[in-house]
């Protein structure tokens, strides 16, 4: 037997227990839903089909950190202060730029059920409404990220600091919009299954704000060395590209299928607007709230010492990469979630939300055992600091205990918003992080004295707390009758 055979078969396994353990008797579900268990020949063909639309998005998750790794890296000859000054910028600018990509994510359940029901003018209808959005998001969002600009003074951050780094974000604050429209773009072409473009689209950004960097941070063909105001244009530069590619993406798309995008371009309906809204804040306030915890919890390990904090800080980028993938198999999961939801498919809405979560398992379990295998080997490439090193050994058991948690729960959250249901994962994210995971983090951290590795014991708590709570809901929803879970269109 192949691997493909064995993890079908596992999946199957896992499938027919879950249906045993909720309904009961495996005839009564059957008799219930009245459909027949697909064979082998079905199971493999929709695992391929999820293998295909996941794998994309995941590289285009990648994609979209490596951003912001590339401006740190291209100003290192300029110093630790222009370095600091990009690391800081992009962190002001981020929590507000990413409550924007929020807002767009409701576009991943209305253009898949659309889609899945055959209504392409809906589809087209959906994006326009997502970019009015956009439009009027983007002055807000711009607006807030400046105040806080203007506050970082009285941050407590090194006076030299502060003035590169408002250059650096002020500049950046121009690539708000054509981020959001990349955004709005991105999610209606995944919600249509059309997924490698946005990859060849994110790989020709980077290498175009690579050369961006390189050419306006040090100056080259007669143009002047513009330092970190150079680094931030290149990324307006390269997320433009984004948007406008996209863009033509779907037109390019849409006019093959015989639906011209813009020949019908919608005018705003408050209706369709307030239902993206509807489905985009929670998904948003979500994403705030999970970057705020991490957040706090780095403000927390910086009052211990700046050892901490760098332990802290190399064992974050670790996990923050692994994390990219199960976020990317998130949204494949939404999307074929939704897609089967709008074909009333209940039974393949079931099984692609399973397929899902089965991949996200099985690569946050290799993470895991990374993680505890070669721990110092990761620490090394960051520093040879033997204090540093001591301390951040610890953490990646602690990451390697949270990974699977890691990976149910964002996928979990990714199936639900393919029902539709993004509430779910807000909620569950306020409780896990605000009621359980950073007050046991502090306590543990400098009541019990455990240091950096108490924050992150109450980070793991608080993973395993939102895990159990969203896989709960997608199961009590994926179980249920179409009529009795409400997520039919």
């Amino acid at each position: 037997m192949g691997f493909e055979e064995m993890f079908l078969e596992a999946h199957l396994f896992a499938a027919h227990f879950i249906s045993h353990s909720i309904a009961d008797k495996k005839s009564e579900a059957s008799n219930r839903y009245n459909v027949r268990m697909p064979d082998r020949t079905q199971w493999r063909a929709e695992f391929r089909s999820m293998l295909q639309l996941a794998w994309p998005v995941v590289l285009a998750e990648l994609g979209w950190m490596l951003q912001g790794i590339v401006d740190v890296m291209m100003v290192g000859r300029l110093g630790p202060v222009a370095i600091g000054s990009v690391a800081l910028g992009n962190v002001l600018f981020y929590a507000p730029s990413l409550f924007g990509l929020g807002l767009m994510m409701g576009l991943d359940t209305v253009v898949s059920h659309a889609y899945g029901r055959g209504d392409y003018d809906a589809c087209h209808r959906w994006l326009a409404q997502a970019v009015y959005i956009a439009l009027v998001a983007t002055p807000l969002l711009m607006l807030v990220a400046f105040c806080v600009g203007l506050a970082l003074p009285h941050f407590g951050v090194a006076a030299e600091l502060i003035a590169p780094t408002l250059t650096y974000l002020h500049v950046l604050l121009l690539s708000t919009l054509p981020l959001l429209l990349y955004a709005a773009a991105r999610r209606y072409l995944q919600a249509v299954g059309e997924v490698r473009v946005i990859t060849l689209t994110f790989l020709a950004a980077n290498l175009l704000n690579w050369a961006g960097n390189e050419v306006l941070i040090y100056g080259h063909f007669g143009i002047p060395a513009m330092g970190v105001a150079g680094s931030a244009l290149s990324t307006v530069f390269s997320r433009i590209v984004m948007a406008a590619s996209l863009f033509g993406f779907a037109w390019r798309y849409e006019r093959k299928r015989g639906h011209p995008l813009f020949e019908h371009w919608a005018k705003p309906i408050m209706r369709e607007i307030r239902e993206l809204l509807r489905l985009g804040l929670p998904a948003a306030g979500q994403f705030v709230l999970e970057v705020g915890a991490f957040g706090a919890t780095a403000v927390l390990a910086g009052t211990l010492s700046p050892v901490s904090l760098a332990a802290h800080e190399i064992a974050l980028n670790y996990a923050a990469l692994a994390f990219m993938v199960p976020l990317g198999i998130s949204s494949a999961a939404s999307i074929a979630v939704g897609h089967a939801v709008g074909a009333k498919d209940w039974p393949k809405a079931r099984r692609s939300g399973m397929f899902s979560l089965l991949l996200g398992i099985c690569f946050m379990t290799l993470v895991s055992l990374t993680f505890l295998s070669v721990p110092r080997a990761l620490v090394s490439m960051y520093t040879h600091d033997a204090a540093v090193t001591r301390t951040a050994l610890p953490l990646f058991v602690a990451a390697a205990a949270f990974a699977i948690f890691d990976g149910i729960q964002i996928v979990s959250t990714g199936a639900l918003r393919g029902l539709g249901d993004t509430r779910t994962a807000l909620w569950a994210h306020l409780c896990s992080y605000y009621i359980v995971g950073l007050p046991l983090g502090a306590l543990l951290c400098f009541h019990f004295h455990l240091g950096v590795l108490g924050l992150w014991i109450g980070l793991t708590c608080a993973l395993i707390t939102a895990s159990i709570v969203l896989l709960t809901a997608w199961l009590r929803r994926a179980t249920k009758t179409p009529a009795e879970a409400g997520a039919l269109p």
